[in-house]
């Protein structure tokens, strides 16, 4: 009886709180958790900043917030990780149109079509860029300057200095097999964007949707074949021995001891690496796969953007914080803290000498985003990948992934891929 009351009067203390704030909610989810405690100090001081309107966080993540479009109570903005997840609300345009914004038009247009491979609603802007995280090979600069290497810009490079590595008994890549989605997004990902241009690819393997198999023009097992022979090359002659039991955290562990030159990881294992090796010089160059310099390129993905669903009941209120995130002083903040890039048109590069070997590619637009994230979860590429490297035969797990993508596009004639305008490498530069 007395937690009973207890409980009523919390109840009406909560009450009398709302309805003494005046101001207008809106729900914002956010779904980056190593940068939580940053974003809720710029939710703090957005608060503070003015009268008119309150933002709550809400960290529950992109599950929580499919289920709330389902329930009709989306939130009022959100900004996520872009991948297909988040995209099917772009797809099925249940995000609002953001091309009238401010932030809209200090973002670099280079960037959309990146956007628009994970699918789009005619006639709208449903998403906006805040983060875009680049990654390449991790190198240790004293392993390279105590052996006279430079950083390789051919793939012939890439071997001779690999040999030169072997040969003074010093481990070429440390590699992490027992976790798939380092093969994944390191082996895999760099392997095929270093060899060939994944937003054509791709635009034209869903332009073959079901037909996507040994007859067509394009496929994985075609596109992907070389790639993949070279990438087996690296892994079963320049890798640790004990690779394929080896995890993320080993990785780590082992390329902060110096146990090897080169580490196919990105940015966010700089941290890591930095708890037992703070002082350790290292540096990052992307992984070359032809014999053209030109052919470089560095792996980013959209690790954050912006959206405002249709459903949100606070709309104008939601734009008036979208604006204010992406004032230059707070994006650039962002960025510079999780060691990402800001993708706004007058945005300095970042001055971490650690991803300064990416600067000038990712400033170029000589970027791609990783294949292994430009097919649905049904696809278990990560699995695919890890088996290849495990021994499985490259031809026939690419045959496979073919008639993955045919069955998917199949059923599913809007997906995997959502068809709109194409944009060709050029327009990307």
């Amino acid at each position: 009886m007395v937690a009973a009351v207890a409980a009523v009067a919390v109840s009406a203390a909560v009450l009398v709180g709302c309805s003494t704030d005046s101001r207008e909610t809106v729900r914002f989810t956010f779904s980056k958790r190593e940068a939580i405690e940053f974003m809720q100090k710029v939710v703090d001081d957005y608060n503070a900043s003015q009268q008119r309107v309150r933002v709550v966080m809400d960290t529950s993540g992109v599950d929580v917030v499919s289920a709330s479009f389902v329930r009709g109570n989306p939130p009022d903005l959100m900004l996520a990780n872009y991948n297909f997840e988040v995209a099917r609300f772009v797809q099925r345009c249940t995000l609002s149109d953001l091309s009238g914004t401010r932030a809209a038009a200090e973002v670099r247009k280079d960037l959309q079509p990146l956007m628009d491979q994970y699918g789009r609603c005619a006639g709208r802007i449903s998403a906006l860029p805040y983060s875009v995280m680049a990654a390449s090979v991790i190198y240790n600069k004293d392993i390279f300057a105590k052996h006279g290497l430079a950083v390789p810009r051919t793939w012939s490079e890439l071997i001779a200095v690999c040999d030169k590595l072997k040969a003074a008994g010093v481990t070429p890549f440390y590699a992490t097999f027992k976790d798939d989605w380092t093969v994944g997004q390191g082996w895999y990902d760099y392997s095929v964007g270093g060899s060939l241009d994944v937003l054509d690819f791709f635009h034209r393997l869903s332009a073959e949707g079901a037909n996507v198999g040994p007859s067509s023009p394009v496929s994985f097992e075609k596109g992907f074949a070389e790639p993949m022979d070279k990438m087996l090359q690296l892994t079963r002659k320049y890798v640790n021995a004990d690779a394929p039991s080896r995890a993320y955290g080993d990785g780590n562990l082992a390329f902060g001891k110096g146990e090897a030159a080169m580490y196919l990881q990105g940015p966010w294992a700089f941290s890591e690496i930095a708890k037992t090796a703070p002082n350790l010089k290292l540096g990052t160059f992307p992984l070359p796969m032809t014999q053209d310099p030109g052919d470089l390129r560095v792996r980013v993905n959209m690790d954050l953007a912006a959206m405002i669903p249709e459903g949100s009941k606070h709309q104008q209120a939601a734009r008036d914080f979208l604006e204010y995130l992406y004032q230059p002083e707070r994006i650039r903040a962002y960025n510079a803290s999780q060691l990402g890039f800001t993708p706004t048109e007058d945005a300095p590069p970042p001055d971490d000498p650690r991803i300064a070997g990416m600067t000038k590619y990712y400033q170029a637009g000589q970027v791609y985003q990783g294949p292994s994230v430009l097919v649905p979860k049904t696809i278990p590429v990560f699995n695919y990948a890890q088996a290849m490297v495990f021994g499985a035969d490259p031809a026939s797990t690419l045959r496979t992934m073919d008639q993955d993508w045919a069955r998917l596009a199949f059923r599913q004639p809007a997906a995997p891929q959502a068809l709109g305008s194409h944009e060709t490498k050029e327009s990307v530069q």
